[in-house]
């Protein structure tokens, strides 16, 4: 039974060792900025009005062995090998792609310069019926 109610994503927090550092490269990423800093947090804007922000903090205890949560970016139909190059111009480490696992989408894993994983994923068009 639905409420009503609309949750929308508003913003990702992350620890980091370089929070202004960091902070920087997703700003760029994202085409977005650096909204605010406050004694070592960073803010970044969101690009749009229904985009998110994102929140970044000093870390405060080691990077677990594992990551269980990442980020997955869409780009356009594409444009993924391009968004890519543009991802590893500005730090990002490649680390795989999976290009035919499924047929509704490819995409490419990255990690940011401090290690944080990230996909960019490109969606195939649909056949029109």
């Amino acid at each position: 039974m639905s409420s009503g109610t609309v949750i929308t994503l508003g913003s990702v927090n992350m620890e980091a060792d370089d929070p202004a550092g960091l902070a920087a490269f997703w700003a760029e990423l994202l085409g977005s900025s650096i909204a605010g800093t406050h004694e070592g947090l960073v803010f970044v804007a969101p690009r749009a009005v229904d985009g998110f922000s994102m929140f970044f903090q000093p870390r405060n205890a080691p990077r677990p062995d594992h990551q269980g949560q990442h980020l997955d970016l869409t780009v356009p139909w594409g444009t993924r090998s391009a968004e890519v190059e543009r991802a590893l111009a500005l730090g990002a480490t490649h680390r795989w792609d999976v290009l035919d696992e499924v047929p509704w989408v490819q995409w490419s894993t990255l990690a940011d310069p401090e290690g944080n994983l990230f996909c960019l994923a490109e969606h195939p068009p649909t056949a029109a019926p």
